[in-house]
């Protein structure tokens, strides 16, 4: 459909376009018994994600105590090794994600994926889950190269947006996410963005400051069109 307002559609990964938390949940879980912490509930860690997995673990052992610089740079290290083969255990897309891409694509939306889980892990999973081949690309948290004080340009940096929409053709752009950094990201983008309220929101949905909230992924496209 040509009168459809947007060119493409960014979306978030974890908490939008698939739900990870229990592969997440048990990554962390392997770093604090490995480190002598009590593991958290798994359910928990949906309130860690959002500002990627070194932040999570980071929440997690903070809320033990804290430990020494270098003894987390190892433990997270051992974190990532883990996940990177356990990332698509209990993963899934939420309801609808492959029917409303798809549906997208056939009006002739570009899509993409812009996370801040690194882009190799990003790729891994959506490939394992057979759902990489409908996004025109894949941007993750270390996709843009670090900035001047050393750290990646992930969101709530713009530049991953920004980078999206020039992947996706510079067209009009639209992002979809579930947390403040996706928002914040979004708007320095100067992008609109929709807030997904059954992802794992780092705050109520409504608060989020999108231009649009679903509840879900059945409720995009009519969100899109009324934008």
């Amino acid at each position: 459909m040509s009168d459809f307002p947007f060119s493409a559609v960014g979306f978030d990964l974890d908490g939008t376009l698939l739900d990870t938390f229990r592969d997440l949940g048990a990554a962390v879980n392997h770093a604090l018994r490995l480190g002598g912490f009590e593991p958290v509930p798994v359910d928990s860690s949906k309130d860690l994600i959002g500002g990627g997995a070194k932040i999570m673990l980071a929440r997690a052992i903070e809320a033990q105590g804290g430990m020494p610089d270098d003894k987390f740079r190892n433990l997270y290290k051992a974190m990532l090794k883990y996940y990177s083969k356990h990332n698509a255990v209990h993963s899934s897309p939420y309801p609808h994600a492959r029917e409303v891409v798809a549906e997208l694509t056939a009006r002739g939306v570009k899509c993409a994926v812009v996370t801040n889980k690194f882009e190799d892990f990003a790729r891994s999973i959506l490939t394992q889950l057979d759902f990489i081949a409908p996004f025109e690309t894949v941007i993750g948290g270390d996709s843009m190269g670090k900035g001047e004080d050393g750290t990646f340009l992930s969101k709530p940096h713009p530049e991953p947006v920004l980078e999206a929409q020039r992947r996706c053709g510079g067209g009009s752009f639209v992002f979809v996410g579930d947390s403040t950094y996706d928002v914040r990201a979004a708007r320095a983008a100067d992008v609109p963005v929709i807030a997904a309220a059954y992802g794992y929101c780092d705050k109520p949905a409504d608060e989020l400051g999108a231009d649009a909230v679903i509840d879900s992924l059945a409720g995009l496209i009519s969100a899109l069109e009324a934008l």
